[in-house]
């Protein structure tokens, strides 16, 4: 894999950036409305408790954490669909360019603009609602890298999902988060979902994540066994989406599906 080829991914959407406010401004404006929102929801709901539980960690934390994975995702998802909009992407594949380094390439850029948004929502509730999460110190970072792998993950499925089926099978991928939302906890235990959610719950990382965050806010005790199976899981997520990705584009060019992202109009 060459680093040069990786390396001319991640420029080419770092000048996008620059050159746009409009593709700027989503990195940080959601989040910040997010951050306010539910931020002030937290401080309403601790009005009516007991002191002994503060609401702002539990679900304002929730949704910072939640938040960044949905801009791991997308961060994956959006510089594929920059290439799909601008109908650039044959135009790679005819290059020397290898699918592990366009896949490298995304990954980068994910992780870059997803590190702005956890920037700005960390400033923001550190600020304006008291919740630092630096408190709770090292432990964060399992939380943020089974996050930050699934996200991978499933940007990369994502991107396969419309490889298969074209341009317009992006709907399909915006409302992911969402659908699968129910199903890891975010803002409750698991133990309120039926029995059939509770086993889907099971294979999701981020389950493990707000599990343990819940854990922490009541008694300072995440469970060490819990978040490595949910890094082992989270790991196995990245080979398997890369493996599907990989198929997925080689059967797009032995059957001549890849045409439909060339600059040509298909008919």
């Amino acid at each position: 894999m060459a680093f040069e080829r990786t390396a001319a991914i991640v420029l080419r959407q770092y000048y996008l950036l620059r050159g746009s406010p409009a593709r700027v401004l989503p990195l940080f404006a959601w989040v910040t409305i997010d951050m306010v929102l539910w931020g002030f929801m937290s401080r309403y709901l601790n009005t009516f408790t007991a002191s002994r539980f503060n609401f702002i960690p539990a679900l304002l934390g929730a949704v910072l954490l939640w938040d960044f994975f949905i801009r791991v995702m997308q961060g994956v998802t959006t510089a594929f669909f920059e290439d799909v909009w601008s109908r650039n992407f044959l135009n790679f594949f005819a290059s020397p360019l290898r699918v592990t380094e366009y896949l490298a390439g995304l990954v980068i850029s994910s992780i870059g603009t997803s590190i702005i948004g956890l920037v700005v929502m960390l400033i923001l509730s550190t600020i304006i609602f008291g919740l630092s999460l630096f408190s709770y110190g090292i432990v964060l970072v399992p939380f943020l890298l089974v996050l930050f792998l699934f996200g991978i993950a499933l940007g990369i499925v994502a991107t396969s999902l419309v490889l298969r089926l074209g341009p317009a099978a992006e709907w399909f991928i915006w409302p992911i988060p969402a659908l699968i939302s129910p199903f890891v906890g975010v803002f409750y235990p698991l133990t309120t979902l039926p029995a059939w959610m509770q086993s889907v719950a099971r294979v999701l990382p981020p389950s493990y994540v707000f599990e343990n965050l819940r854990a922490m806010v009541s008694n300072g005790k995440p469970s060490a066994f819990s978040l490595a199976a949910a890094l082992l899981l989270a790991a196995a997520d990245i080979l398997i989406a890369c493996w599907i990705f990989v198929r997925t584009y080689r059967r797009a060019v032995r059957t001549g599906l890849i045409a439909r992202y060339s600059a040509e109009t298909l008919t």
